[in-house]
């Protein structure tokens, strides 16, 4: 079963190498191949986690080199759920990708940009989390940031560009401060391997050690939006298209999320700086629900949110107990799930209003009441509505919490309630103006580009033409329509027939956010069992080194 660990990272990547071959060549071929290597992935996933979970974590050092010389890949609970679910939300992604990328006509750019671009991006995420030391956790991190800037700056528009430049300098200084942090832990430890670190880290001076978990934790809360380090991620995110956004507002904060748990129960055991990740998780959490509520455009608020509930994870890292390690993960796995799950729908409201501006918006109810349910049902997941797995997840940390009793603590408990209450208003307010309300006077007026990769922003003359001849085929707009940008960044019509594969990739992450309901307590089982084995750090240790 140990041979299967490499597998999630090295699938993608030779996928990716025989689909950059073809080029935009036989392209049912190739939307064949990355379904069926994203499918492998998701088994693979599922079988590792099984395993773990049965015989405790596995681990391969390739190229049979011992640490610290060799690659060391590792997988125990937490590292097989995490695979588990990115899998599987990156697999309803590509399906929803596929579907908008036939829809708007756009096979160059999906088969010959998008395709090779996610999965290496799969890659990435796949290697964070089987990651056995420092380097191979920089190189996933790296391996993601490549991708991720060209599926943010896919089709080259101006916005895009904008967006992914910020991106790429503040991830690149998170990059420079990881690896001046892997350098300084060699320096002091001869070692950057996981297992090594957390046996030789406890006989260094503390203010060394510290000095490290500071630097450490400055580089995943950076890469998880961890307030104040997530200004960036409010007009990043949402310029880039549906499948994108979905995808990196899902899983790219949870790598950060996953490096911190991984790091603070591992090598600094009882952590001195508790208290400051406290303090960052209480501001995440209700500054970025004041955010959202601030919010107009529905992919800001859903990029607001995103930020506040990053600090319900952080909340269950500093409080570093079994209860509050277990909440923390479910809440995890619930996030990716449900934050992706919104963003697909808001690509869906967009693909059919031609907008997110919930201003503009209204009536969806009455005239969409499929495209209502899929937002309603992750929406009050999201707020904690119980018995939904977001109450679950809330519910454990705030239990920790409780039982913590500290003045911290139960200043993150009171943050954590209100929050939740927050973030049922703001459902609420995108509930009542989107798909409650009449649509206002104008929502149908004649179609109009809202970006195009040919024309700037504010060119009225290209505007103009845009307007009589619609955009891509040449088609012109019909009365009512308006459009949206595609893949390239071109005008396409919006339609109030959504795609259907579109609709089913919704649908199945609904239903997925459903069944950690369903399976809660099986779940919260494994949670525990994973936060037990986390903070025990000896299954970790004696798994790779043999003890």
């Amino acid at each position: 079963m140990n041979a299967l660990v490499p597998l999630p990272v090295l699938l993608p990547l030779c996928v990716t190498g025989l689909k950059l071959a073809i080029g935009p060549r036989l392209q049912r071929f190739q939307r064949f191949i990355s379904l069926a290597v994203l499918g492998a992935v998701l088994v693979l996933s599922v079988l590792l986690m099984v395993a773990a979970d049965r015989h405790g974590p596995l681990s391969v050092h390739l190229g049979d080199f011992a640490p610290p010389i060799g690659i060391t890949l590792v997988a125990d609970r937490l590292a097989g759920l995490m695979l588990t679910v990115s899998s599987a939300v990156t697999l309803l992604v590509h399906v929803y990708s596929l579907g908008q990328g036939m829809a708007d006509r756009d096979d160059q750019a999906p088969v010959g940009v998008f395709h090779p671009a996610y999965l290496i991006l799969v890659a990435g995420v796949s290697c964070t989390f089987l990651a056995g030391d420092l380097v191979n956790l920089y190189v996933g991190f790296e391996i993601m940031l490549v991708a991720s800037f060209v599926l943010l700056t896919i089709g080259g528009t101006a916005t895009r560009i904008r967006a992914g430049s910020t991106y790429v300098i503040i991830s690149l200084f998170s990059s420079v401060l990881f690896l001046v942090a892997i350098a300084m832990t060699y320096s002091v430890a001869g070692t950057v391997n996981f297992a090594q670190l957390a046996v030789r880290l406890q006989e260094i001076p503390l203010g060394a050690r510290t000095l490290l978990e500071a630097m450490l934790l400055t580089v995943f809360a950076i890469k998880a939006a961890v307030f104040p380090l997530a200004a960036w991620l409010p007009d990043s995110y949402p310029t880039a298209p549906a499948p994108v956004t979905a995808v990196f507002a899902g899983l790219l904060t949870k790598v950060g999320i996953y490096s911190m748990l991984r790091t603070q129960t591992l090598l600094f055991p009882g952590h001195r700086l508790g208290d400051l990740l406290m303090l960052a998780a209480l501001a995440s959490m209700v500054i970025g629900i004041l955010g959202a509520v601030a919010q107009t455009d529905l992919k800001r608020v859903l990029s607001f949110t995103l930020i506040s509930h990053i600090g319900y994870m952080v909340f269950g890292i500093a409080l570093a107990g079994r209860g509050s390690i277990s909440g923390a993960i479910v809440y995890v796995a619930h996030h990716i799930t449900v934050q992706t799950t919104l963003f697909l729908v808001a690509g869906l409201i967009e693909r059919r209003d031609g907008t997110t501006e919930l201003t503009r918006l209204g009536g969806l109810a009455k005239t969409a009441p499929l495209l209502a349910v899929l937002f309603f049902v992750p929406a009050m997941n999201l707020a904690g509505i119980p018995p939904l797995s977001g109450f679950i997840g809330k519910l454990g940390l705030m239990r920790a919490g409780v039982d913590n009793g500290g003045g911290w603590a139960w200043a993150l408990v009171a943050g954590s309630a209100a929050t939740s209450l927050l973030t049922l208003y703001v459902m609420a307010k995108v509930w009542n103006l989107a798909f409650w309300r009449d649509a206002p006077p104008g929502a149908e007026d004649e179609g109009r580009v809202l970006e195009s990769a040919e024309d700037e922003p504010g060119d009225d003359e290209g505007a103009e033409d845009e307007r009589a001849t619609g955009s891509g085929g040449g088609l012109p707009v019909p009365a009512g329509a308006v459009v949206s940008a595609g893949f390239l960044g071109q005008a396409i019509t919006t339609t109030r027939r959504l795609p259907w594969p579109m609709l089913v990739a919704t649908g199945a992450a609904v239903a997925l956010g459903l069944l950690y309901t369903v399976l809660g307590g099986p779940l919260t089982t494994f949670t525990e069992a994973a936060a037990v084995e986390l903070l025990a750090r000896t299954p970790y240790i004696e798994a790779v080194l043999g003890r």
